[in-house]
C-alpha cells in the first residue's frame, strides 16, 4: 500500500476551520470550471454547519460556480427531510437555499422511508445512474467532507458497524447500537475512492481518532476513520489546535 500522506493543516479554532474549509471547498470547486460537474457528498454535524453558513457568505459564495455543483450526502439519519436531526435539512438550511444550486442537482438520501434498507437501496441506484456505472464500479466524487466522531466514527460508520466490511454495495442502512437506529451511510468504498476527502475535527475530543489516522495504530473495526488511509485520492485534514496531537503543533 502506498505511504499515506495527507495532507494536514492546523488551525487555532473552530472559526478559522470553518474559513480554512470554505477556503478549500471553493478552491476545488472553481479548479474544476464552470462547465464542469463538481460532485460533492456533504457530511452532517456541527462542524461542518459553520463551514456551509460560511460557503454561503462573502468572499466564498462569490467564487463557487454553483450551478455546476452536483450535491449528495455522505450519510443520513433514518428521519423525513423536516426533521431538525435531518442532515439534508441542515445543509439546506445553512447553504442549499442561500445559493444556486438548482433543485435538480440536489440528490438527497429519501430517508423518510420507513424501510431503511429499501432507502438505502434507492440511494445507490441513483448513484449508479447519475455516475453511470457499470455493475462492480464505485463512484468517484470530486470531495468527500467528512466529519470525524470522539469514537472514530465518520460518515456513519461507527466502530464495530457490519458496513465497514461492506465491498459489494455502495450504501447501507447499518443497526447502530449505541445510538438505537439505523442510518443510511456511503460504504468504505464509495467513500474511500473520492478524488479528494476533507476531514473536518474540532476538540480535544478528536485527539485520539486523528493520531491513529496519522499513525496508522489501530484497526477501521476500532476506528473507521482509520479508512482514510485507504483512500485512493488526496487527504485533506484540519484540525484546530486542541483536535490535532501535540507531536504535529
Amino acid at each position: 500500500m502506498p505511504t499515506f500522506t495527507p495532507d494536514l493543516r492546523i488551525v487555532s479554532d473552530l472559526e478559522e476551520l470553518e474559513r480554512a474549509a470554505a477556503g478549500e471547498v471553493a478552491r476545488l470547486a472553481r479548479q474544476a470550471g464552470p462547465k464542469q460537474s463538481f460532485a460533492v457528498a456533504l457530511s452532517g454535524g456541527t462542524t461542518p454547519k459553520g463551514m456551509y453558513a460560511r460557503l454561503a457568505q462573502d468572499p466564498y459564495r462569490g467564487l463557487v460556480p454553483w450551478p455546476a455543483l452536483q450535491v449528495f450526502w455522505g450519510d443520513e439519519r433514518h428521519v423525513p427531510p423536516d426533521h431538525p436531526d435531518s442532515n439534508y435539512r441542515m445543509a439546506s438550511e445553512t447553504l442549499l437555499s442561500k445559493v444556486p444550486v438548482p433543485a435538480a442537482n440536489v440528490h438527497r438520501i429519501r430517508a423518510e422511508n420507513p424501510d431503511a434498507v429499501a432507502a438505502a437501496k434507492e440511494y445507490a441506484a441513483s448513484l449508479r445512474a447519475f455516475f453511470r456505472l457499470r455493475d462492480g464500479e464505485t463512484p468517484r466524487f470530486h470531495l468527500v467532507l467528512l466529519g470525524v466522531g470522539a469514537d472514530g466514527h465518520v460518515a456513519s460508520l461507527f466502530p464495530g458497524s457490519e458496513a465497514l466490511r461492506e465491498r459489494a454495495d455502495l450504501v447501507a442502512a447499518p443497526w447502530v447500537e449505541s445510538l438505537g437506529v439505523r442510518r443510511i451511510t456511503l460504504t468504505p468504498p464509495a467513500l474511500t475512492n473520492a478524488a479528494c476527502i476533507l476531514l473536518l475535527a474540532c476538540g480535544g475530543a478528536k485527539q485520539a481518532a486523528i493520531r491513529q489516522v496519522l499513525s496508522g495504530d489501530g484497526t477501521v473495526e476500532t476506528c473507521p476513520a482509520l479508512l482514510l488511509r485507504e483512500a485512493r485520492g488526496r487527504v485533506v485534514i484540519i484540525a484546530d489546535r486542541a483536535a490535532a496531537p501535540e507531536s504535529t503543533r
